[in-house]
């Protein structure tokens, strides 16, 4: 029951070998008419060089710790901006909620 169940291969004639023949009984030959080997139509495709993938020189290895460098530079300037921020506003909560504690307590000395 949990078995998968395989289709048995598809032993069909492929249309370019062989003439086609429809419900109708008429018979067509294939549109194509060329000539092609079963060795042609399979050939392996040529083969790259091996090389590395990637070619770094001194210039480029500068140019890519530069980037770096201003990459995290920028990230932290953000991040810290962020927690700056975050710390601004705790503050001026807090400083509310101090106000706002006092004014509720003492309400006659307004």
């Amino acid at each position: 029951m949990f078995t998968p169940k395989i289709p048995p291969p598809d032993t069909a004639p492929t249309p370019a070998t062989s003439l086609v023949q429809p419900l109708t009984g008429i018979t067509h030959t294939p549109a194509c008419t060329c000539h092609h080997t079963p060795a042609a139509l399979t050939a392996p495709a040529p083969v790259t060089p091996a090389r590395p993938a990637v070619q770094l020189t001194p210039g480029s290895l500068v140019v890519a710790a530069a980037g770096g460098t201003a990459v995290v530079l920028i990230i932290g300037t953000v991040l810290v901006s962020m927690l700056l921020a975050t710390a601004i506003t705790a503050a001026s909560v807090a400083i509310c909620a101090v106000v706002l504690r006092s004014l509720l307590h003492r309400p006659n000395n307004r």
